[in-house]
């Protein structure tokens, strides 16, 4: 049936732009969409969600051609918005014959179903099904593309965690496949397995450890996950699927059970559980969660972000290390006291005694090994240095590394192992920015200071031996303040010292002076203030995520937000870095190459140095709206983890807006086309964590995402809203989940 050209009455227009936009109240529900061309015909296969099947329901059919809108009644094409089929809902396929022409090139074949209309465009069950003309050519992948998930406007939305994205895909013989999306929790911090709570925290010995009342301390913080590949030998799923391992951090412990605030105050904890994937659609079910012990590398400090390394193991990260300075002289500045970080109470806990825990056994890189039989081996990298550590990102060597570093006036270090995939030797760098733009988040050639060589074993010695004054004489800058007492620039260093400027909860500017024979010792053990004396770059602010493109040579770095080191700030006595504030925050570019030579001339062994950097999606400060947010809702806020599709083209952006978003979202940003889609909403107040981009795992591609501390409200929230969410929201739970995307793409 050939489409009339006939200009559409606007009720029509409004109807199929309402079916473009994936809006509504209700939750998204789990269909796909297929198409296969035979001639002039197209055959679309409906599968309906199983919420859906064998209720009565409303199935529509719709042709967009030259900017106009036509609607399949089951007998012929008309501009009226009506029906295709009424009655029982099913699995079915639909035969659209004469819509294959080449005469209507570029003509889009959308279907969709609901209870009625107003349930399809809410839920958004559509999709586009093909592009004139289609052949029986074989389907590669020519795109894809995530719809767009409103943001909350209800109480309930802004409770709950909900997707109402569904992820389209176009082939290069014209066909198109829709899958819903939805967000499946795997199992909450607080169910139990085996008589044990999912996030419960435990000492070296297995001892449960509880707080003063007794209470048993369950972390609501779940954090990095890694999905890892089967592994040959595995014990079979009792529920007849694929048998699969998840490492899951478990960040920090909240509150105890009369609500005073342990950040940062107890050891925490990963976890491993048992899932069972079934062979037909690819869900994951629980089978078992446990601990990974900590036991034989003196436990486990704030792991945040994590990643899935080449070889099938967990790379996890140890995140604000404590300041070694401090741990030997709580009084030796200002911040000292400040931050629980700059304690080791917790950790003495964890190995169960006073003075126990030594603060350079901290802030490194855990490595998770899964044996087949479900037990464990971890060690500790402190050849990556010891820094406010996130997400560790391999290169497709398997040598080149690059990782994140939270907090204030931070450094971008990358790492060369001497063997790939081996982390236990291998040198250490650390960028100098040059800058060559402001704008648009700003651009920079990048520098690589050379820091130092080691190997593991020789660092854990110079561990175990040494304290903050082995390394370096060490006193704080005298500031210089005008009349208005406010910090103008700072005294110069007396002669034999370098001043210093490094963070990571609060900028400090420092007199170092490097002892003999320690610049190993600085380069590993204090590399943050090590960097900074070479001459590197130390103001990047709450740099977070990293993630690789590698078929473009590119890795993505998340800056949550670009404010203090990364302004202008002419009374720092380095200013790098200067840049307009914008406490949205960005996702920078940074390109790779290869033949690159260290600031001393000296040839770095590796293919994938960064070169430059640039802003590439940034977010937009706004005044304080009615609910509470000051950044733009319909952008980024506060970037923190990333993940890249290789297949989809797709880089994957999780928030942590502690004040700015009231709920934190989960964006999908296509990078051919610039499109930025909105895919997860999480609970008002919680972190979008656990972020892991699966392409193909048993057949089946997913998005790994979990969801912690919800109803740690931002303190702009309106007043209102947050009594109303008080009683919707549990501060005890948080969920690890995924979403399920399907097959995996060809």
């Amino acid at each position: 049936m050939i489409f009339k050209r006939t200009v559409l009455v606007g009720a029509i227009q409004v109807a199929i732009a309402a079916m473009a936009i994936s809006a509504g109240s209700a939750h998204a529900a789990p269909y796909s969409l297929t198409c296969t061309a035979s001639g002039t015909s197209l055959n679309v296969g409906l599968t309906v969600d199983e919420n859906d099947d064998g209720q009565s329901g409303e199935l529509y059919v719709a042709g967009e051609y030259g900017g106009q809108y036509y609607f399949h009644n089951g007998s012929g094409w008309t501009t009226a918005f009506e029906p295709y089929y009424q009655g029982v809902l099913a699995n079915q396929t639909i035969n659209l014959s004469g819509v294959n022409l080449a005469a209507l090139s570029g003509a889009k074949i959308i279907v969709g179903y609901g209870r009625d209309a107003s349930d399809m465009m809410a839920n958004g069950k559509f999709g586009r099904v093909a592009t004139v003309p289609a052949t029986v050519a074989t389907a590669s992948l020519r795109a894809v593309e995530f719809t767009h998930t409103a943001a909350p406007e209800t109480d309930a939305e802004r409770a709950s965690v909900y997707t109402r994205s569904a992820l389209t895909i176009d082939y290069r013989n014209g066909t198109s496949e829709t899958r819903g999306m939805q967000f499946r929790t795997l199992y909450n911090n607080i169910d139990q397995f085996g008589g044990v709570y999912a996030g419960q925290v435990f000492d070296k010995n297995g001892t449960a450890l509880a707080d003063s009342a007794g209470v048993k301390y369950v972390s609501e913080t779940p954090d990095a996950n890694t999905l890892l590949d089967p592994i040959v030998g595995t014990p079979a799923s009792p529920l007849g699927g694929n048998p699969l391992y998840l490492v899951t951090h478990f960040e920090y412990q909240w509150t105890d059970s009369i609500g005073t605030d342990l950040y940062g105050k107890l050891p925490m904890t990963m976890k491993l559980a048992a899932l069972d994937q079934n062979t037909q659609d690819g869900t994951l079910t629980v089978n078992n969660v446990g601990n990974i012990s900590f036991a034989t590398v003196g436990g486990l400090w704030i792991p945040c972000a994590g990643s899935h390394s080449p070889w099938n193991t967990h790379l996890g990260s140890e995140e604000y290390e404590p300041d070694a300075r401090c741990i030997e002289n709580s009084g030796a500045h200002p911040a000292c006291a400040s931050s629980a970080t700059n304690s080791l109470a917790g950790m003495d806990t964890y190995l169960g005694a006073t003075g126990a825990a030594k603060a350079y056994n901290y802030g490194l890189t855990p490595e998770v090994t899964v044996n087949a039989d479900g037990t464990t081996s971890v060690v500790k990298h402190r050849t990556l240095g010891r820094i406010s550590r996130e997400k560790v990102q391999v290169m497709p060597d398997n040598k080149t590394v690059y990782q994140g570093d939270d907090g204030t006036y931070n450094v971008l270090t990358m790492f060369v192992a001497d063997t790939a995939g081996d982390l236990s030797a291998g040198t250490l760098y650390a960028a100098r920015w040059v800058q060559t733009s402001a704008s648009n988040g700003g651009g920079a050639t990048l520098q690589w200071v050379k820091l130092g060589h080691s190997s593991n074993s020789e660092l854990a010695t110079l561990a175990e031996t040494l304290s903050f004054s082995d390394i370096f004489d060490a006193a704080n800058a005298t500031e210089i303040k005008n009349d208005a007492g406010a910090v103008t620039g700072y005294q110069p260093a007396p002669s034999g010292y370098t001043q210093v400027m490094a963070g990571h909860t609060t900028k400090l500017v420092e007199n170092l002076k490097l002892k003999t024979g320690m610049e190993t010792a600085a380069a590993f053990l204090e590399t943050r203030r090590y960097a900074s004396y070479k001459g590197a770059t130390t103001e990047f602010e709450k740099f977070e995520g990293v993630a690789l493109n590698a078929a473009d040579k590119k890795v993505y770095l998340a800056m949550t937000r670009i404010r203090d080191g990364m302004e202008n700030k002419s009374a720092d006595p380095i200013n790098h870095i200067q840049l307009s504030k914008l406490v949205a925050g960005a996702v920078y570019e940074m390109s790779l190459g290869s033949g690159q030579t260290d600031t001393d001339g000296n040839a770095i062994a590796s293919a994938y140095v960064g070169t430059a950097m640039r802003g590439l999606v940034l977010g937009e400060d706004i005044a304080k709206d009615s609910v509470g947010n000051t950044c733009a809702v319909e952008k980024i806020c506060n970037p923190d983890n990333l993940w890249y599709s290789e297949k989809m083209r797709v880089l994957f952006i999780g928030e942590d807006s502690s004040t700015a978003h009231i709920n934190n979202f989960l964006w999908a940003y296509h990078l051919d086309s610039g499109k930025l889609s909105r895919i997860l909403s999480l609970p008002a107040g919680a972190e979008s964590t656990g972020l892991q981009v699966v392409d193909d795992n048993g057949g089946f591609a997913y998005i790994m995402a979990n969801y912690q501390h919800a109803g740690d409200y931002s303190s702009n929230i309106n007043a209102d809203l947050k009594s109303r969410l008080s009683s919707m929201i549990d501060t005890r739970k948080a969920g690890v989940g995924y979403i399920g995307l399907g097959r995996s793409l060809p």
